[in-house]
């Protein structure tokens, strides 16, 4: 495909991320996100600083280096350029990366406390580990980019953090992926806190990654 026809796939498959988020009632009341995906090793598309009633056409491409080569960014979304090319950076396995201020999600990010890995879609999407807190730094800032990139060196098989006092950043092969993982981890993040309330949640048993790989694997054959 040529450059542009990447372009229009990927922003197209962008846009229904964003309307499988909003219609999944997992976006904060602001609805405020944003989203990107890689299009090579130096450029990546860019939401343009809202995502509600996103078109393809309005996303913005950008360079790893913060530079909009085409289309346009508002500033709340020009600010956190580097928030996502620092893990396209780490990640070369990354095609997409969802930003969100998900309610349940955020409860962990803002007690500062990794969200566990107890539920069987966490496992099935992606994040077969607790996902860990980024220590907080003002959004899109140097404390905060180099936060991120610390935790994923520490934690190389993470496909989501927790940004203290923030928000959730998840990552994956691409936007659908992404947006499978984000919702499974608000709805653990729910059912955690509701898990609370009657005794707290319990670990899987020992063995439960694998047993679900192989069920996977099962009826893909």
């Amino acid at each position: 495909m040529s450059d542009r026809d990447i372009r229009n796939e990927r922003a197209g498959r962008l846009v229904e991320a964003a309307e499988k988020l909003f219609a999944a009632g997992v976006m904060s009341h602001s609805g405020h996100a944003n989203l990107s995906a890689r299009l090579d090793g130096e450029r990546l598309l860019l939401t343009p600083g809202y995502v509600r009633g996103l078109r393809p056409e309005q996303l913005a491409t950008v360079g790893f280096d913060g530079q909009v080569l085409e289309g346009e960014l508002q500033s709340v979304s020009a600010e956190i350029i580097a928030m996502h090319s620092v893990v396209y950076k780490a990640r070369p396995d990354v095609g997409a990366i969802i930003h969100t201020h998900s309610p349940s999600a955020t409860a962990f990010a803002v007690a500062h406390r990794p969200l566990p890995c107890r539920t069987e879609p966490m496992l099935r999407f992606g994040q077969a580990e607790d996902v860990p807190v980024v220590p907080w730094g003002p959004r899109g800032s140097d404390v905060s980019v180099r936060g991120i990139a610390d935790v994923l060196q520490q934690r190389p098989t993470t496909a989501a953090v927790l940004l203290a006092n923030h928000g959730l950043l998840a990552f994956g092969p691409d936007s659908a992926a992404t947006a499978h993982l984000v919702v499974a981890i608000e709805e653990s993040a729910e059912a955690e806190i509701a898990a609370a309330a009657i005794g707290g949640a319990v670990d899987f048993p020992p063995g439960a990654q694998e047993a679900v790989r192989a069920a996977i694997a099962r009826a893909a054959s």
